[in-house]
């Protein structure tokens, strides 16, 4: 159950700290005294959309702190668990959840202190407290939401789960052949064309990386080329093979027989220069022939080490331009040529096994038919079973509710066969004579405000049963209804809070009395500044509150002992 609910900063709210207890506690005020912003801070806590103009203004931050005491095995702790919770210590002290809102739009939400995210607050909320608005009644009228409150009163969930999963089932595999036969009908149709592609990839035979390989070999053989002629032209520098050229090694041997003739014939040196000198020179001639000579075997045999093929670079380039003009026709790139190769194989071996796969998922597709036809005929023969409890419960409760003349009713429509879906074969619609004598008719056509109001509270008080819910709430379901008819839905409130913590919000006296505990909310300015306040009652303060909610502004002793006979009964 809550059984605390702090308020910081929401709207006209400064700060407000509430203990509750177990039973039926009503909130009570004057009209827009603030009730709703309770309510709506207990929603925060719950998961709904928030923003910051609920932050009181003057303030940076909003921020509700809700504070349950559930039983060990409540479903909140399970959906805790399967996110990856560590619940082992969450689950020894009471739940707490706080919501913050901040001026930038920005929310967050703890759990005992630890982040989660909203949706998965929503989630939780949703297993916590319902509030039922003014204007539920309105969903109520939506045929559409009328299969989920049936099944929610008793429809085995093993039997619900089980339709949706065979329907789950049934609509994959049939999914899955019609995507199979479209695939094989576009293979076929371009199977030459594969078959042909298939065969040219083949030949080509692409491998992956080769591009990169062949273009480093072509630079390689080509760089070895440019070399062989820079070598070659050195070399005929040398030792030119034109013999019209004067080769460097004749006219160092031309010289150096010219200074030996010299050297031999002493009389001719007429200059002071010595023999001595002359001789030098002669020396460096043969050491620069000797030299020449070196450098032209050297580079000799450079140039023989050195081979070049240019047939081999030919068949480079021709590779190239193969498996370029492949990777333009197909639109990959050279190296996805081989994978393409794989996926045009692949889709002939579906032609080839796409026969036997259909005919295998056409047998699925039988039986998950089959079997979801079973689980929807179960599930239809259940499902009228409990509609009649279902009938009977609630129209028990509204004769309670002051409607003894009306009659509830559970309208299964069965659907074609084509619009069966996973939730069943039938379209559920709640009908209602609220006289006798008057045909069944739908609810939005049959049902006054009041009517709606008291048809809600039966049908939650008969699901009140079924539920795993903390607490409940109703923001003013006595609305449109007086006198004996609101005691009476006093009293079932009171009824429902016996076993489930009730919260209400009434502008109802006889409601107001049948609350085990009693707020009042007022509004009041100081400084120029409105704020929001809540007071529990004591016994003499009920009085005189219902006796305000009897006689308006004047009070008067027969409100006062009108008002302690309401709380006396």
């Amino acid at each position: 159950m809550l059984i605390q609910l702090s308020i910081h900063n929401v709207v006209l709210i400064e700060r407000l700290d509430l203990t509750f207890s177990q039973g039926l506690t009503v909130f009570t005020g004057e009209t827009g005294a603030g009730k709703s912003i309770l309510l709506d801070s207990l929603a925060l806590t719950l998961g709904e959309r928030a923003s910051s103009s609920l932050i009181r203004t003057g303030a940076n931050q909003a921020s509700v702190t809700a504070c349950f005491e559930l039983k060990k095995n409540h479903p909140v702790y399970k959906q805790l668990e399967k996110k990856g919770y560590e619940i082992s210590e969450i689950i020894e002290q009471p739940l707490v959840i706080r919501r913050t809102l901040s001026q930038d739009g920005r929310s967050r939400a703890y759990i005992n202190d630890q982040l989660i995210s909203l949706n998965f607050l929503r989630e939780i909320g949703q297993s916590l407290i319902e509030i039922q608005g003014q204007h539920a009644q309105i969903g109520l009228m939506d045929s559409r939401n009328h299969i989920a409150i049936l099944d929610n009163f008793g429809t085995p969930v093993q039997l619900l789960q089980d339709t949706r999963h065979h329907y789950q089932q049934w609509i994959e595999s049939t999914a899955k052949l019609a995507a199979l036969k479209t695939s094989l009908e576009e293979t076929l149709q371009e199977e030459k064309w594969l078959r042909e592609s298939i065969e040219e990839l083949k030949k080509l035979s692409p491998q992956a990386e080769e591009e990169q390989e062949l273009v480093q070999k072509r630079r390689s053989l080509q760089q070895n080329e440019r070399h062989l002629e820079l070598l070659a032209s050195a070399l005929n520098h040398i030792a030119p093979q034109d013999r019209k050229s004067l080769q460097p090694s004749y006219a160092l041997l031309n010289a150096s027989k010219i200074l030996q003739r010299l050297i031999s014939n002493p009389e001719n040196i007429t200059f002071s220069e010595s023999t001595q000198s002359i001789q030098k020179a002669l020396e460096s001639i043969t050491q620069a022939e000797e030299s020449l000579a070196e450098a032209e075997t050297i580079l000799t045999h450079l140039i023989n080490t050195i081979e070049i093929d240019p047939q081999q670079i030919d068949e480079i380039e021709e590779r190239l331009f193969s498996l370029r003009g492949a990777s333009r026709k197909y639109g990959v790139t050279i190296d996805e040529l081989s994978h393409l190769l794989c996926e045009f194989e692949e889709k002939i071996n579906q032609i080839d096994i796409g026969t036997t796969q259909i005919q295998e998922i056409e047998r699925k597709v039988s039986l998950h038919r089959q079997q979801f036809e079973v689980s929807v005929q179960t599930l239809s023969q259940s499902r009228h079973k409990i509609a009649k409890r279902l009938e009977q419960a609630v129209t028990n409760e509204l004769k309670l509710l002051k409607l003894d003349k009306a009659k509830f009713l559970v309208s299964l429509i069965a659907l074609s066969k084509e619009a069966w879906n996973q939730n069943g074969k039938e379209q559920v619609d709640f009908l209602i004579a609220a006289n006798p004598g008057v045909p069944p008719a739908p609810l939005n056509k049959a049902a006054s405000g009041g009517e709606l109001s008291r048809l809600l509270l039966a049908l939650k008080v008969v699901l009140s049963q079924h539920t795993t819910l903390s607490a409940l709430v109703f923001d003013e379901i006595d609305s449109g209804v007086g006198g004996a008819t609101a005691s009476a839905i006093g009293e079932k409130l009171h009824h429902v809070a016996q076993t489930m913590q009730v919260f209400v919000v009434t502008h109802s006296p006889q409601v107001a009395a049948s609350g085990d505990t009693q707020f009042r909310i007022n509004k009041f300015i100081r400084n120029g500044v409105t704020y929001t306040t809540t007071t529990i009652l004591n016994q003499e303060e009920r009085k005189e509150e219902i006796a305000r909610m009897l006689a308006g502004n004047q009070i008067t002793n027969a409100a006062r002992s009108a008002a302690d006979s309401l709380l006396n009964k």
